[in-house]
């Protein structure tokens, strides 16, 4: 799947020329993109061109689906959502605002005047998601993230030509899962719960 940001744009926003670490940045930008679409619970690129098929299982009376992936299109975009009673049976397509409605605030998609129907992939959902460019917040930790990993900061000790450098514990926010404080935030605020 697609990165969160490209070699180029990290050496252009670092001031960096040169090849020297381009191998090894090649693979953080990797890792780290994967890191933060799973921290963040969302992929933010993958489904922005390429529609996502999701199906869901009811297994009690509701009236609403949560999508996994984020901000859903709309507009020429919106999505297509069908259902059907048993496993045995077609789907039946569905009508936006006459059988369905796209809550693009929660990326839910509501049932209007009816339950889903309940029974396993029940609900069939096919839809766009995500950005066209990564919002510049979510670029500049991500590029924080990839530095942090590279300058190996997330080391707390480190001895350096017989000096020793200590560095900051990762952070000070209770239940964190070992970004710095500055990163952490600006992920959360793009996570999927």
């Amino acid at each position: 799947m697609a990165n969160l940001i490209t070699l180029t744009e990290y050496k252009e926003a670092k001031g960096l020329q040169g090849m020297k670490d381009d191998s090894q940045l090649t693979i953080l930008i990797d890792s780290v993109s994967q890191l933060v679409k799973t921290y963040c619970n969302t992929s933010f690129v993958d489904y922005y061109t390429n529609a996502k098929t999701e199906l869901f299982n009811i297994s009690y009376n509701r009236a609403f689906v949560q999508l996994s992936e984020c901000p859903v299109r709309a507009g020429g975009n919106a999505p297509v959502v069908s259902e059907r009673g048993s496993i045995t049976e077609l789907y039946t397509t569905l009508t936006e605002n006459v059988d369905y409605y796209v809550d693009q605030d929660l990326d839910s998609i509501y049932r209007i005047g009816a339950n889903w129907p309940i029974g396993p992939g029940a609900v069939k959902v096919v839809y766009k998601a995500g950005y066209a460019t990564i919002p510049a917040d979510l670029k500049l930790a991500v590029i924080d993230l990839i530095t942090y990993y590279h300058k190996d900061e997330h080391k707390t000790r480190q001895t350096i030509a017989g000096a020793s450098l200590q560095n900051q514990g990762t952070t000070s926010q209770r239940g964190n899962v070992g970004f710095p404080d500055h990163i952490k935030r600006v992920l959360d605020l793009y996570k999927n719960f």
